[in-house]
């Protein structure tokens, strides 16, 4: 006679649990979804003087709407609140909060006081990021992250947000994603500023770190009890044949450019001998001053990783292959190789949840050890509102994929402490405009609408019971 199984162990064999304490949250960026881009004294980023330029974004949008964050922001953390979220990541605007980056402005630091009230009132705890890509243009018109001018620039802004709101806001990032604002901004030119000069995108790199570290020294002074820390995009770089010299080749130049260039000055205190060799003809031995270096690997406390997908790479052109863009600095025999058995986004991006795990592991793997947070993670789907409901299946099951890579990262030693799927709303998608949705909720532009997907409601009761059933 067989004895059957207590409830108990039925459900711990079949629930994945999180550890206790793991953060869930949905994260957004100032100007993607605050909207209001001449309320109240704000002025002119680089995104807002990018989005005029016929062609730039797609259907010639702005970040006008938005998703009226401005306005809305007492019923979006309200639809946090009910979603159950533990943390809010959000952006805040530096041409907003020192227009043409000049003085302090109140109006515009107040907003960021109404919210971060809120947010602590709801039960919602705030992680702030202080640069997710809108520089003043007047900054950019001085010569933007590729003079090095703007490091000291941005410090002084990190001091008048920290100053203010460090009192409350117990999570900061420094920089969201330096290598999308240097490369696609600074070499390849598809998003703000839209230059493409190779010299000037290695300049606004190493720029952009020397910012991020004089930025922590900011924390450490104005706000030393919160936990700091920087968020980086990580891709796992692997080679389509690893046996083949080319291959292996073209997979180390494009790890170094995409994940090592951040990760060892950060982490490590230096750059890789081999990407310094690879940059050395753009100048990055000469931009590289004395004390930068102990400067960018000042300790942090935590690093966000933001993923969505990893590279597969040759050394030589295969079927279906796309050679390497300007982005990617001279490496023109780079060859980018799709997974043709991986489902896609309708941004086209290929659905890699087991490259997730790899990716944690890496940074476990090579890195001191170092609490990691999931800082983004999304896709975006053709939603449609039907009778006032988004049946969005796709979105449901690539949280769901995600989120058990991530728990097998865990299994396998990863020091993760949190999760933000991005995005909390559909918002304006950089050079995409309005036409893609990466929203838990769905916003309806003309009317600002919110509808919660049934995402978010999934989402919500993954976070109630802290795992996945």
């Amino acid at each position: 006679m067989t004895m059957s199984a207590h409830p108990d162990s039925v459900r711990a064999k079949t629930a994945l649990l999180f550890p206790p304490g793991f953060v869930w949250g949905a994260a957004t960026a100032a100007f993607q979804v605050e909207g209001a881009t001449s309320a109240d004294g704000r002025t002119d980023s680089i995104w807002d003087v990018f989005a005029r330029r016929p062609g730039a974004v797609v259907g010639g949008d702005t970040g006008e709407p938005g998703a009226d964050h401005y306005r809305r922001y007492a019923e979006d953390v309200d639809l946090m609140r009910r979603l159950g979220l533990g943390a809010y990541r959000f952006s805040l605007s530096w041409p907003r909060i020192r227009p043409d980056g000049g003085a302090p402005n109140p109006q515009g630091l107040a907003f960021y006081d109404r919210l971060v009230d809120k947010l602590l009132e709801a039960g919602v705890e705030p992680w702030a990021t202080l640069y997710h890509w809108d520089l003043p243009q007047s900054l950019e018109d001085q010569g933007g992250w590729a003079a090095r001018e703007t490091a000291f620039r941005f410090a002084e802004y990190a001091e008048t947000v920290v100053a203010r709101l460090g009192d409350r806001v117990p999570r900061w990032s420094t920089l969201n994603e330096p290598w999308c604002a240097a490369m696609l901004g600074y070499a390849r030119g598809i998003h703000a500023p839209g230059r493409q000069e190779p010299r000037a995108a290695v300049a606004a790199a190493h720029h952009l770190l020397l910012g991020h570290g004089l930025a922590m020294d900011v924390l450490r002074r104005h706000a030393p009890a919160a936990s700091s820390g920087v968020t980086l995009n990580l891709y796992p770089v692997s080679a389509v044949d690893p046996s083949s010299t080319v291959d292996a080749e073209a997979a180390r130049r494009i790890d170094g450019l995409q994940n090592r260039l951040f990760l060892d000055p950060v982490l490590r205190g230096s750059y890789p001998a081999d990407l310094r060799a690879d940059l050395a003809p753009l100048g990055i031995e000469e931009l590289v001053r004395d004390g930068d270096l102990e400067t960018i690997a000042a300790p942090i406390d935590w690093l966000g990783i933001n993923y969505y997908r990893g590279y597969q790479v040759a050394g030589t052109p295969l079927p279906g292959s796309e050679p390497a863009g300007a982005d990617w600095l001279g490496v023109p025999d780079v060859h980018f190789v799709p997974d043709e058995a991986a489902p896609r986004t309708d941004s086209g991006w290929e659905v890699q949840p087991s490259r997730l795990t790899e990716c944690l592991l890496q940074v476990h793997r090579d890195y001191r050890p170092i609490p990691l947070y999931i800082t983004e993670n999304g896709a975006s789907y053709p939603d449609a509102l039907i009778g006032g409901d988004i049946a969005d299946t796709d979105r449901i099951a690539f949280l769901d994929s995600h989120l058990r890579a991530a728990y097998d990262a865990i299994e396998a030693g990863v020091d993760l402490r949190g999760y933000f799927y991005w995005s909390l709303l559909d918002n304006f998608e950089w050079a995409e405009g309005y036409a893609k949705r990466f929203g838990l909720v769905h916003v309806d532009y003309a009317t600002q609408r919110r509808t919660p997907k049934r995402s978010a409601l999934w989402y919500a009761r993954t976070i109630s019971l802290n795992g996945l059933s």
